[in-house]
């Protein structure tokens, strides 16, 4: 039975990657986090002597707090969250729990650095497969506000630079195809993400991406849908946000569906 106000590392785990993620937010002590210098999926790092700083933008946020045994720190940032009506709970056992139950952490110096709260990201415009199932992870399991910049291939590169934001399934960026690998491939191996999960909706992607359909059976359905959704929306915006739905959906039948099969409903006839 969880503690009070707490929630176990297994729940957490199951809700991280799905729109129903609280925010997470980090207050171990510099000391603690250097011994383990490594994030939870989507968690960022706040002093929890500050914590009261982030009431205003947190307000009507499900919020979860974490250090390094789940005790006094969590559990007092958690308290003045709550003090202010910040609906906050803390991770039981702190970073101890989730690292002894092996669960996915992000070494952080991989990551693009924050501007006003928010990372950015530039890539080709027009997606269809890679690049919406990359702003998906990265939306999910990294950075919840991330902003995607569309922009014409040729300018990538200069927009890249120009405005500090993280190229991604282009020649020149830190993330891409690399041989048989798709962009996808190389962000859940170099971010730290290698669940049983990603890895298969990474096979997936890749047998959509790159017409290899017969790597698994959902490559044709997947490949089908994004062009549908390509042709469905002239905003690229448009079509991400409705990209976030469908790698939604796939998640979960890869984290918890496979198994499941429909077959012609008993009582229809032969």
């Amino acid at each position: 039975m969880p503690a009070f106000n707490s929630i176990p590392a297994n729940v957490l785990m199951r809700r991280i990657g799905t729109p129903e993620c609280p925010v997470i937010v980090d207050v171990r002590i510099d000391a603690d986090f250097s011994d383990d210098p490594h994030l939870i999926p989507i968690s960022y790092r706040w002093p929890h002597n500050h914590i009261h700083d982030l009431c205003a933008q947190l307000q009507g946020k499900e919020v979860l707090i974490v250090c390094q045994k789940g005790l006094k720190l969590s559990h007092g940032a958690a308290a003045v969250l709550r003090s202010a009506g910040v609906p906050a709970q803390v991770l039981e056992g702190g970073m101890f729990a989730w690292r002894d139950a092996k669960f996915p952490t992000i070494n952080p110096t991989v990551l693009p650095e924050m501007s006003d709260g928010q990372s950015s990201w530039v890539t080709r415009h027009r997606p269809k497969v890679d690049r919406i199932a990359c702003a998906w992870l990265i939306r999910r399991f990294v950075d919840p506000k991330a902003r995607f910049l569309f922009v014409p291939p040729s300018e990538v590169d200069a927009v890249a630079d120009k405005f500090a934001a993280t190229a991604f399934d282009t020649v020149n960026a830190p993330w891409t195809h690399e041989g048989e690998l798709c962009t996808f491939d190389a962000m859940i191996r170099d971010i730290g993400l290698l669940t049983p999960a990603l890895e298969q909706m990474a096979t997936v992607i890749r047998a959509a991406d790159t017409d290899c359909h017969d790597l698994a059976p959902q490559a044709a359905g997947l490949m089908a849908i994004s062009v549908g959704l390509s042709r469905a929306y002239k905003s690229d915006l448009d079509q991400l946000d409705a990209g976030m739905i469908l790698y939604d959906a796939l998640y979960r039948w890869a984290r918890d569906g496979q198994g499941e099969q429909h077959t012609w409903s008993e009582g229809h006839g032969a």
